[in-house]
């Protein structure tokens, strides 16, 4: 069910028209009037997606945001469960993994660009595959995304591209936002032909000189009669050639909107492609736009009952993001499968180097990084499919997948093939870009998890230090000092709150963690997340409380910060999720890696005993146990020697 059809039982506790949190500290900061306009048409934009969603699935309500400010870890909200994939959608699944595998066998899954070739993309939408999350009286399957995200991980075990450009079409391109924001006449003119493959989607965001930054949009868009003439130059959209269907964002008014263009079948004095060169999406048009006056009927404009084109933009990428961990799950997988003949067939001093505890370890701690991914992939898609907003949620499997793909790649991958990973042919050497690009689609990590912090310090903020920032500014304080009594005369009233909070949270025992049966040793993990994760509340609020102001400009303390809280969060998941789990090797790999994960997070070193488990399953896997990369084709064994 998409966001803006779940119920609403209030509306914001927070005016409209109050600033935001980061806005007003900015101002009264010191900052530029434009830095604080901008930043305060991100946090609008924000607010409006929130105002999507029912009070219950917003963000101070996720999992995430609960962890850290409730009274106890509601643990119930991180256990992801077992999926059960409609009949008919898994049919069109199996048929869709049928047309690709079949073509990647008979090597025609390419053009003679290196592009996926047209015929393999129309026999996919032959099989439904374009349809997946088009609700079925628009002619889709109506796939749960619970069912959909971890089927991306399967498809990617074929092809990673054809995965990738499953979540291009569906999450980020134009199907998500028709499907959401669209009136009733734009759902039945647009969404079959997206479902059937006829018009295959992108999304055109990103500018020359807007990234990140998405108010430095530059894309115009003026109405002339019935249409929108749009100008302006789109740069890094995947999936776009000629024809294709594109959700626009551009600027109306002055103000952020998405129009559905579609784009002429060949290139024209209004419309034209920037070819350049790209290493990375190499399987795939990626493509700068050139708008010249072109023409959009106006009817194409979407209107969301609340927000605006950022409002859109915002939703879409959620999806995008959790597609991106489960597509890095299946790469990995692949990279775990073509280690293993490797390992047994290559011999250095007499032995196999599957026999070597290096190259064991690897594949131990890779079988944990695959774990990890899909139980992030897992809980956030189970909780999108529950009508939670799952921001905070999807940044955490988007830097993680992405992360733990590229670490994969360069730590494991390409150590254990040695220089023959630079060979032409090679799945590192020609694909190094595809394992590292991923960290920068769909948001940079740092910047993202600068995303999340403030995502989990706004409702604290605006509680508690918004009104004590506005006395200080109104007193003329830039430096308060609780010690001086003028200062302290000044926050008398503002300040008790946050002191009744803080003495409260001080003195008040961590609650127990309500867990389910579990091993113990993920049990540990489990008790260990929650814990820390409680704790997390002192020490955010204090650095809320030490830098004030400033705050907006610690990019790095912020960052730290969030990648703590994101560290134990993939901890807690992975531990129940390895818990649910039938096959030992399952939760082993989910043991070792949250050892890793905690490691990292207390700074302390490894024991011989992880050193022997991590072996010992990477053993395991070198003698084909994994169960979860059965039935992976690791091809050929390039350029064998003695």
């Amino acid at each position: 069910m998409s966001a803006d059809l779940k119920p609403r039982t209030k509306t914001s506790q927070h005016d409209d028209e109050s600033p935001s949190f980061a806005e007003t500290a900015l101002k009264l900061g010191g900052k530029s009037e434009d830095e604080a306009r901008r930043t305060g048409a991100i946090d609008a934009a924000d607010d409006q997606v929130e105002r999507l969603f029912a009070p219950q699935y917003q963000t101070a309500n996720s999992p995430a945001h609960r962890a850290v400010w409730d009274r106890g870890v509601p643990v119930e909200l991180f256990q992801s469960q077992p999926v059960v994939t409609p009949p008919a959608v898994q049919r069109v699944m199996d048929a869709s993994i049928e047309v690709v595998r079949r073509h990647r066998d008979a090597g025609t899954l390419l053009n003679a660009d290196g592009k996926i070739d047209d015929t393999v993309l129309r026999q996919l939408g032959d099989a439904g595959y374009w349809g997946l999350l088009v609700d079925s009286e628009y002619g889709g399957s109506g796939a749960p995304f619970a069912s959909f995200a971890p089927f991306l991980t399967r498809m990617a075990t074929v092809d990673p591209t054809v995965a990738g450009l499953a979540s291009v079409h569906g999450c980020i391109g134009a199907v998500d936002p028709v499907r959401t924001f669209g009136n009733e006449e734009q759902k039945r003119r647009f969404l079959p032909g997206l479902a059937s493959g006829e018009r295959l989607s992108a999304f055109a965001l990103t500018e020359p000189g807007a990234g990140s930054d998405l108010t430095a949009l530059r894309t115009t868009a003026v109405r002339s009669g019935d249409n929108y003439l749009v100008n302006g130059e789109k740069l890094f959209i995947t999936n776009v050639v000629p024809g294709r269907t594109i959700g626009l964002v551009c600027l109306i008014d002055d103000k952020p909107a998405v129009l559905i263009a579609e784009l002429p079948k060949e290139e024209n004095e209004h419309f034209q492609l920037r070819k350049y060169g790209l290493w990375a999406l190499k399987h795939t048009y990626n493509r700068g736009i050139i708008f010249r006056d072109f023409a959009v009927p106006a009817e194409n404009l979407l209107q969301p009952r609340r927000g605006d084109g950022l409002t859109i933009a915002y939703h879409g990428l959620n999806l995008g993001r959790v597609a991106l961990c489960a597509n890095a799950a299946g790469t990995m997988r692949i990279m775990l499968a073509s280690m293993i003949p490797w390992a047994n067939y290559r011999v250095t001093y007499g032995q196999p180097i599957a026999r070597r505890e290096l190259v064991r370890r690897r594949m131990g701690e890779l079988a944990g990084l695959i774990t990890a991914c899909d139980a992030l992939v897992a809980w956030c898609s189970q909780l999108i499919d529950q009508g939670y907003r799952g921001e905070m949620e999807c940044i955490v499997a988007k830097i993680f997948g992405s992360e733990a793909q590229k670490h994969a790649a360069i730590e494991l991958f390409m150590k254990t093939h040695g220089g023959r990973a630079f060979l032409h042919g090679h799945n590192f050497g020609d694909n190094v870009h595809e394992y590292l690009a991923p960290c920068i689609y769909e948001g940079e990590g740092e910047m993202l998890a600068m995303g999340f912090f403030k995502s989990l310090v706004k409702e604290h903020g605006k509680t508690f230090f918004e009104p004590i920032g506005k006395a200080l500014a109104a007193a003329g304080i830039k430096k308060p000092n609780p010690l001086n009594p003028l200062h302290a005369w000044a926050l008398r009233k503002v300040a008790m709150p946050y002191l009744k909070w803080y003495a409260a949270r001080r003195l008040a025992r961590t609650a127990k963690p309500q867990l389910p049966d579990m091993p113990a040793a993920l049990r540990r993990h489990a008790e260990f997340a929650c814990h820390e994760l409680q704790g997390m509340a002192l020490e955010i609020s204090g650095t809320m409380s030490k830098f004030q102001l400033t705050l907006a400009d610690r990019q790095c303390r912020m960052a730290e910060l969030s990648l703590r809280c994101q560290n134990l969060i993939t901890i807690l998941c992975t531990s129940l999720y390895g818990a649910r789990q039938q096959g030992e090797m399952i939760r082993d790999a989910a043991d070792l890696f949250c050892q890793d994960l905690t490691r990292q997070y207390t700074g302390h070193r490894p024991t011989n005993q992880y050193f022997r488990q991590v072996t010992e399953l990477g053993a395991a896997i070198a003698d084909g146990g994994f169960k979860a990369i059965a039935g992976i084709d690791p091809g050929d064994i390039l350029m064998r020697y003695e």
